[in-house]
This record gives structure tokens, C-alpha cells and sequence, in this order.
């Protein structure tokens, strides 16, 4: 762990959650991953070490911190179970941000003290089938009725939205038209809305014990007042609030980066080949040396992004910057721990086999990346 100029208490806050990766999360990651199970238990383990309310005030029920402190402890995790760092990542990120960025002082007082003490969690209801990076496209509706919203459609790989204490997702939907174009806004469904249905989870590549679901909307009602932030405003939140999510993924994706580092060093030092061990070989010296680098340069760019972040300074760019670097840098090593682990790098029981799997979402999720070369070819100018 080489974070770069920590305040005491950030660096007491890495420690603590890296011990709990280590010894709560990291025993059960191969189990969860198995049998693709989110394990509730753990966490209430991270609601009760405050982690879910790091970067909310304490009005709320939260720590009092900043999006810095968020994002070392999804690194912390991301480490040794990315299924685990992403649910706090979209818990968060994408459950309980909207809420305190755009809801109503009777949103806040009701929905953030669970959300952020780990009680509850929450989903974010963007991609459509039609609709990913084009968020444009949106053709989910809510219709308003009375003082009801009537809403239909539906929506695709939305984390945390089908747990035992998912409390609700929030949803973009188109509710009029402005100008010629999409009117977008963004309306909180509570769980066990008549008409909103859960579909059953995904069979998906990595991110097993993380929970992912579609979800379908018939007629769906809820009040006029679940209205969250400004009518017509659902888009232009959204991209604010992805912006921020994008350093919190990097976080995630400096932490496998490390993860497979680390592995790929111990079973190197281990791992005797024709009577010397496998790190004696220049070869593999060389390949770890490129993942330590690969580190270092994820852990500076969003170090960067964050910390310009929580200055309330612009970090568009750099949080692009930070995204594409990190998933990068994820993707490489656990390709090149795999390699260095040989055939047992193609068993599930090893975090290197399970990071391999895992990382390429990071490199597709809250923006591909081909959606972050273009972000920086617009900070040139040049798109």
C-alpha cells in the first residue's frame, strides 16, 4: 500500500479497512463468488464501520468525510473481492449520492440515516437496452397522472437492486418534452411498487457475488413527490453524478491492479522451477516491475482526481483520466498474474483467476473506455 500524502486519520482509515478486507472479506470472496451470492453479512460489517456514510455529513448519520476517504476504502476492498468494493461503490455512488445531491429535505431525513449506516441499499435505474452510453435514447416514461407518476419500460444491469434490503432504485425516465428534445428526469420507486418487477439476476462473467439485475416497469405508480431533483434535470444529474463515480471506479481498479500484484509476487517467490524460484527469472522480474508501475501511475491519477474533487475544483478530465488509467492497469495485471500463476491461474479458488474475469467490466462500466478517450479529446479540443 503506497498511498502518497495521507493525513494520519486517512491512512488510519486505509489500514482499518484493508484488515477487514483481509480478514473478513477475503475468507469468503471464493464461497460468494461460487455461489453467486452477495453476502449480507458482510456487508452490515461495512454499514457498522461507517463505511456506506464516509462521504456525507453527520446530520445524516455519516462520517463527516470527504469522496478521498470513499475512495481508499473501495480500493481497500477492490484489493481482495471486487463484487464487495462495487457494492459500496454503487451504494454510494449511486444509491445514496442522488439522494443527497438533488432530494428534498424530506428525501434526505427519510432515506439517507439506512442507506448510510449500511441498513438499506439502493440502485440507480439508467442503462436501457437501447440506452448505455447515449443515456439520450432514454424511452422509459412517467407519465404524471393526478399526483401520481404512471411509469413504464425498462432497464438493465442495475447493482443493488434486488437484495434482501434494496429499499428502492431510481430511475431516469422521459416525462415530457422541452424544446424539441427528451424532457429526462429522475423518480425514486420504492420496492414492491405495484408493476415494478425485479427479473432474475444475470449469469455474468465476473462480478458474481455482486448483485445485477434487469428491472421492468408496467404501470407502475408512485406519488408526485418521489420526484427526485428538478423536472427535466434527470439527465444533466446524472452525468455530474457519474463524473464522481468515475474516480471511485478507478479506486476499485487500483486495488485489483495491487491485488494481482501482490498474489503474482508471493506465488513468484514460492513457485520453485527447475530448482530456483520463479522470481529468479529476469522475464518475470520484468513483468512484475510492469505492474508495479501500472499501480503507481492508477493510485497518482486518481489521488489527483479526488483530491481536485473534494477542492470543488473542475475534475471531468482528470476523473477520465484516472478511469481509463486504473482500468487499464486492472486489466493488464490480472492478465499478467494469471501468466505468472500458470495453470492455477485458470482455477476459480485463486483471487488471480477471479480478478481476471472481474476486470474487464471495469474497463465498460460508468463509461467505457472509449467514452473517456473521448471526454479527454474534448478537453484538447479536438472532439
Amino acid at each position: 500500500m503506497d498511498h502518497f500524502n495521507l493525513t494520519d486519520d486517512e491512512r488510519e482509515l486505509a489500514r482499518m479497512v484493508r484488515d477487514f478486507a483481509d480478514e473478513v472479506v477475503a475468507p469468503q470472496a471464493y464461497e460468494a463468488d461460487r455461489t453467486k451470492t452477495l453476502p449480507l453479512d458482510v456487508v452490515r460489517q461495512m454499514g457498522e464501520l461507517g463505511l456506506f456514510g464516509l462521504p456525507f455529513p453527520e446530520e445524516f448519520g455519516g462520517q463527516g468525510g470527504d469522496y478521498f476517504a470513499l475512495c481508499l476504502a473501495i480500493e481497500a476492498l477492490g484489493r481482495v473481492d471486487q463484487s464487495i468494493a462495487i457494492t459500496l461503490e454503487a451504494g454510494v455512488s449511486l444509491g445514496a449520492m442522488p439522494v443527497f445531491r438533488f432530494g428534498t429535505e424530506e428525501q434526505k431525513q427519510a432515506l439517507l440515516p439506512d442507506l448510510l449506516a449500511g441498513r438499506s441499499l439502493a440502485g440507480f435505474g439508467l442503462t436501457e437496452p437501447e440506452a448505455g452510453s447515449d443515456a439520450g435514447a432514454t424511452r422509459t416514461t412517467a407519465k404524471l397522472e393526478g399526483d401520481e407518476w404512471v411509469i413504464n419500460g425498462s432497464k438493465q444491469f442495475i447493482t443493488n437492486s434486488g437484495t434482501d434490503i434494496t429499499r428502492f432504485v431510481t430511475v431516469t425516465a422521459v416525462t415530457g418534452e422541452r424544446d424539441g428534445r427528451k424532457e429526462i428526469s429522475t423518480i425514486i420507486v420504492p420496492s414492491g411498487t405495484r408493476g415494478f418487477t425485479v427479473e432474475p439476476g444475470y449469469d455474468k462473467v465476473g462480478w458474481h457475488a455482486s448483485d445485477t439485475h434487469p428491472l421492468t416497469f408496467q404501470d407502475a405508480r408512485v406519488p408526485a413527490a418521489n420526484l427526485l431533483g428538478e423536472r427535466g434535470r434527470g439527465f444533466a444529474n446524472f452525468l455530474h453524478i457519474l463524473d464522481e463515480g468515475r474516480i471511485a471506479i478507478a479506486a476499485l481498479s487500483t486495488g485489483a491492479a495491487e491485488g494481482c500484484l501482490e498474489a503474482a509476487v508471493d506465488y513468484a517467490k514460492k513457485r520453485t522451477v527447475f530448482g530456483d524460484a520463479l522470481s529468479t527469472r529476469q522475464g518475470i522480474q520484468f513483468l512484475l516491475a510492469r505492474m508495479q508501475l501500472r499501480v503507481h501511475n492508477a493510485r497518482l491519477a486518481w489521488h489527483h482526481a479526488a483530491r481536485l474533487r473534494d477542492a470543488g475544483k473542475p475534475f471531468k478530465t482528470e476523473a477520465a483520466i484516472a478511469k481509463l488509467t486504473a482500468s487499464d492497469a486492472a486489466m493488464d495485471n490480472a492478465r499478467d498474474a494469471t501468466q505468472v500463476f500458470g495453470g492455477n491461474g485458470f482455477m476459480n479458488e485463486y483471487p488471480v483467476a477471479r480478478h481476471y474475469r472481474d476486470s474487464k467490466i471495469l474497463e465498460i462500466g460508468e463509461g467505457t473506455t472509449e467514452v473517456q478517450l473521448l471526454v479527454i479529446a474534448r478537453s484538447l479540443g479536438v472532439a
